[in-house]
């Protein structure tokens, strides 16, 4: 019970600081984002931030390696019967479900981790998470020579739908992207035969 109240307590503080560092760079723009004012707007030192974030950059996009890290968690947890893309779009709809979200909010949150200086953040959260996925793809892949390259290539191949589908779903303003994903897939696998 300490651990699981511990674990609340920190995944609290973390969420108070990536949401301060997204107010404070909508406020007033992702350039003047300081460790010390996200501290100071999440009421803790600046020691207490850097338990939690290397950088202003990590704490601003901490949703989308949140959302990652839950979606592979998804997958994961997916009956070991289900093929990839069963497991897939379960995980998908599971994780719609969790991350309800107001597309207002989604979209100002879009723009934001669209900056520039953002950039190699970005990037490097979305490595991490291809590696992850990655693994968790690998678990579903019968075992062979290729394997590993089957699964990278296929989490690659994921992740990018994801995010197309994420950017597609915001611009029609739909709370339930599931569907296109649902296509998305679909058109996919038409287009490598």
């Amino acid at each position: 019970m300490t651990t699981g109240l511990r674990e609340r307590k920190k995944a609290a503080t973390r969420q108070s600081l990536h949401d301060a560092a997204v107010r404070l760079a909508a406020e007033h723009g992702v350039e003047h984002l300081t460790v010390e004012a996200i501290a100071d707007a999440a009421t803790v030192s600046r020691r207490t931030f850097s338990n939690y974030f290397a950088s202003k950059e990590q704490a601003l996009l901490h949703r989308d390696r949140a959302h990652t890290v839950r979606l592979v968690e998804l997958i994961r947890a997916r009956p070991a019967r289900e093929s990839l893309m069963t497991a897939v779009i379960g995980a998908a709809e599971q994780h719609s479900a969790e991350f309800a979200t107001d597309p207002a909010q989604e979209e100002g949150y879009r723009s934001l981790r669209l900056h520039p200086a953002l950039l190699p953040e970005l990037v490097a959260t979305y490595a991490a998470a291809e590696r992850d996925l990655a693994e968790a793809v690998e678990e579903r892949l019968p075992a062979g020579p290729d394997t590993p390259l089957r699964a990278q290539i296929l989490a690659a191949t994921l992740l990018a739908t994801f995010r197309v589908v994420g950017q597609t779903a915001l611009e029609r303003r739909e709370r339930d992207a599931v569907d296109l994903l649902r296509q998305a897939i679909t058109i996919t696998r038409e287009g490598f035969h």
